[in-house]
């Protein structure tokens, strides 16, 4: 079927959008309309490592509603609204361990540009058009998805403003409950208020965390931080922030997360950690960081990774829905919306700090 999408050529064109061809769902595939499509730091990390005239088409935070169905699906029908997110095989051992974020068919089933059999499903005049991004490709009209990536919601949920739990919020918000973790004695800090980093806060606030830091040099974002309940708040540009840190949360953070990537502001993360404290890296872009291994001896200290918030969507993101349901969790107050025609004004808004998440609605 011909749908529209917005092809990126490389990372110094501009999205453009364009007629292609989406072919018919498989047996083992779902045809999903879409309502919405939130931005994603990850897609334009992923567009600015890109080759110079591969036409691509990202998006990976769509919401929509499922217009048919392959003869091998279960538990999907046409009429369905969904929320989309990452592939998993649900085969290998390690989402057989109920960690299909770190599933070993990751690549194939996410990054490739086409189904894990190499087959495309977006071509153009013919020629293949890379796709199947996170299983989806949301940045069009229409997706094909999986079942494994494809998660029904109540038809009362709002996709608008629901699309980005999918990996955003779903990273932010999982790296604190599933990995972190954080008690009532927890001293929390994020560095980068964005869309994960403020999906982290408001999940560390439902935690029951009893100091709350951002860290993050636009004032509008510090004051966002400050109303989703930030106990305090840090402008890397104008203070020591070791020595803020230490201050606002009493010696230390028991509990951060970088969400920038930036090797200087992991290192301030790493020294601003009390003894015993966990750092978690989730932001993509920087290959490699030095840390002062002494430090983390002497302090018992923890950095570690985390993808997708170690998160099972199925499972997560109706976790997600019911923390917005009783208010602990507001993304709505994170979300810009934009036509799909402004696909270019909401990447420039992002890039700016003036939309924190932004969203397309189709």
């Amino acid at each position: 079927m011909k749908i529209t999408a917005a092809v990126s050529r490389g990372p110094r064109q501009p999205f453009v959008l364009e007629e292609v061809e989406l072919a018919e769902p498989g047996d083992g595939e779902i045809l999903v309309r879409m309502v919405a499509s939130s931005i994603c730091h990850t897609d334009l990390a992923t567009k600015g490592m890109l080759p110079d005239g591969l036409p691509f088409v990202l998006g990976h935070e769509g919401a929509g509603v499922v217009e048919q169905v392959g003869s091998a699906v279960e538990g999907v029908r046409p009429g369905d609204h969904v929320l989309l997110s990452y592939r998993s095989c649900g085969a290998c051992g390690r989402c057989s361990a109920g960690r299909a974020a770190y599933c070993e068919r990751f690549v194939p089933l996410n990054t490739q540009g086409t189904r894990a059999d190499g087959s495309a499903l977006l071509t153009q005049a013919g020629a293949p058009v890379m796709g199947s991004f996170f299983g989806q490709s949301s940045f069009a009209t229409h997706a094909v998805t999986t079942p494994d990536n494809t998660v029904v919601v109540p038809r009362d949920v709002d996709l608008t403003t629901s699309a980005p739990l999918g990996c955003g919020v779903q990273t932010g918000a999982g790296a604190v409950l599933n990995v972190l973790r954080p008690g009532a004695d927890a001293r929390f800090v994020v560095y980068g208020a964005g869309g994960v980093g403020l999906a982290a806060l408001m999940a560390a606030k439902a935690a029951g965390a009893s100091r709350i830091v951002a860290v993050d040099p636009v004032e509008s974002r510090r004051a966002l931080a400050v109303e989703l309940g930030a106990t305090a708040v840090i402008d890397p540009a104008g203070d020591d922030v070791v020595a803020a840190v230490r201050d606002h949360t009493g010696g230390g953070a028991t509990h951060a997360l970088d969400t920038t990537a930036v090797p200087a502001v992991i290192g301030q993360g790493v020294q601003a950690l009390d003894a015993g404290g966990v750092l978690i890296l989730v932001g993509i872009g920087i290959p490699e960081v030095t840390i002062d291994a002494q430090d983390l001896i002497a302090g018992g200290k923890t950095v570690r990774g985390s993808i997708e918030g170690d998160a099972v969507p199925a499972d997560f993101l109706p976790r997600l829905l019911r923390m917005r349901a009783n208010g602990s969790l507001p993304v709505e107050k994170l979300i810009t919306t934009y036509p799909f025609e402004e696909i270019g004004q909401a990447i420039a808004d992002t890039r700016a700090g003036v939309a924190v998440k932004p969203v397309l609605v189709f």
